[in-house]
């Protein structure tokens, strides 16, 4: 090998390295992120510890901090990677719904869309609605519930258009509330009996949303 092939080399090695280091580190705080989501759920937030998380991720505390200097970095960290992925999830399911929808499709779609979300990720419903959360996930989830309320009003404004604004901001707040409720005895349950509460929230809200909303959803006119 000549000087410069080896002089090569050894620069291609050098840069290698950091990418390895660095691939390394991301799949530790995958991990430690997992880790904390199994003891959020099953602890909450307060009773949380950060040797807890270590034993769950099967790493020293010493490594933990490495990575993350307190349990609040990390539910910060973990709150916002879910946050992100929540936004998604409603920009999903709370597109523009097609005139020919049915009432009972646009409801179950989008419910299924956000139970599925929150089923995947229970630690999701641990951190945001738990009474003890860190400040700065309280604040992001204020604005994420606000935009949510926004998406939500947007959609009931496309079949619900002469509806008084008053009126129909009541009817999004009733709308994101029976759902929350809903979602806390979904979460509660597994199996069949979780699917039986999905279907009872879905009707609750088609029966709450079906006066309303009339022929304005499903209905075609004749020409």
């Amino acid at each position: 090998m000549s000087a410069n092939q080896e002089k090569d080399s050894r620069a291609s090695q050098d840069k290698e390295q950091p990418r390895r280091r660095q691939a390394r580190g991301e799949r530790r705080i995958a991990q430690l992120l997992e880790a904390a989501a199994t003891v959020f759920t099953t602890t909450g937030y307060t009773a949380a510890s950060t040797n807890a998380i270590a034993r769950e991720a099967g790493v020293s505390p010493g490594t933990l901090y490495q990575f993350f200097p307190n349990k609040e970095a990390i539910a910060i960290e973990l709150g916002d990677r879910l946050m992100h992925e929540m936004r998604e999830t409603y920009g999903e399911a709370l597109g523009p719904v097609d005139p020919a929808t049915t009432l009972e499709q646009a409801v179950g779609q989008a419910v299924d869309r956000f139970i599925a979300f929150n089923c995947e990720h229970p630690v999701f419903f641990a951190l945001m609605h738990g009474p003890d959360i860190p400040g700065r996930i309280a604040e992001e989830h204020d604005a994420l519930h606000a935009t949510l309320l926004s998406r939500i009003e947007g959609l009931l404004s496309s079949f619900l258009p002469d509806a008084d604004p008053a009126d129909l901001t009541r009817t999004t707040q009733m709308c994101l509330g029976l759902y929350k409720a809903g979602l806390e005895l979904v979460l509660a349950h597994e199996g069949a009996e979780r699917d039986a509460y999905v279907g009872e929230l879905k009707n609750a809200l088609i029966r709450y949303l079906d006066p309303l909303v009339g022929a304005g959803l499903g209905h075609v006119t004749a020409s």
